[in-house]
């Protein structure tokens, strides 16, 4: 039987956090499916920081009540610089890092990832045994990570995670999914994540068209369905799970998303 896993990211951008209710919210959601947690370092108010304190103290509260893989991110649109951005690998509970492929306009802004900036994040990551999901907003990075990946080494099975609906990127259409999919290389594991999702049709249908990672979350969407909005992001995990569930697979546990990614077990 299939089994996919769920990746929650919990933090809408901008907003202020409350980093105990916030723990407390992953600690649901990783109790309904999710077995990786994807946060960028923030302060407070929301704002993307260079101090990591905030989000580590909140990763070890989590980790005392629940196993789940520590994703770090080292993106978002700001005027840090790549070494800045990276400073969460340096953390030792950090298992998986995103590693932006390329550059892109998200709405207004321009998202900036050069090519010197993808091979830092890939060395580091790999230096420091990090596995890195590679997130990919157009075709063409797809191809730019594998050509830099001729030159640096990287863990396998790479991770291609395809975000779709960001104003400026690809939308989520099934054909724009189909056609971003084929050119995944086929000795790697891909994943969706839906930016401002109102229904559960993509993701469903992405699920059932080979996905094996499924990013959820605040950070994205947080609607239920439609006409209601989630409270809490456990409840976004929950519907999920439900939907993995009901057309025949199962949501991988934290061990078992390790053994997918060949990631190190024993933690």
């Amino acid at each position: 039987m299939r089994k996919i896993i769920i990746a929650l990211a919990p933090v809408q951008s901008g907003k202020a956090i409350d980093y105990a209710m916030l723990s407390e919210d992953i600690v649901d959601a990783i109790k309904c499916g999710a077995s990786i947690c994807h946060l960028h370092s923030r302060n407070i108010n929301g704002q993307l920081s260079k101090d990591c304190t905030d989000m580590m103290a909140c990763f070890e509260r989590v980790l005392q009540e629940e196993n789940v893989i520590i994703q770090a991110s080292t993106g978002g649109i700001s005027d840090m610089t790549i070494v800045e951005r990276c400073q969460p690998l340096n953390y030792e509970i950090v298992e998986s890092c995103s590693l932006n492929a390329g550059s892109t306009n998200l709405g207004e802004a321009v998202y900036v990832n050069s090519f010197q900036d993808i091979r830092y994040v890939s060395q580091m990551a790999y230096e420091k045994e990090i596995y890195p999901e590679i997130e990919v907003f157009d075709i063409g990075m797809i191809q730019a990570l594998e050509k830099i990946s001729e030159e640096l080494p990287f863990k396998t099975p790479k991770l291609y995670n395809l975000v779709f609906g960001h104003p400026g990127g690809m939308q989520a259409t099934i054909e724009n999914l189909i056609a971003f999919r084929s050119f995944v290389p086929k000795d790697s594991l891909w994943g969706v994540t839906h930016y401002g999702r109102t229904n559960w049709d993509f993701l469903t249908a992405a699920i059932i068209l080979g996905a094996t990672d499924v990013r959820i979350g605040f950070e994205d969407s947080d609607y239920l369905n439609e006409n209601m909005v989630a409270t809490k992001n456990a409840e976004l995990v929950k519907k999920l799970s439900d939907i993995i569930f009901s057309i025949g697979y199962t949501v991988a546990t934290v061990t078992e998303a390790r053994q997918l990614l060949k990631m190190n077990t024993s933690r």
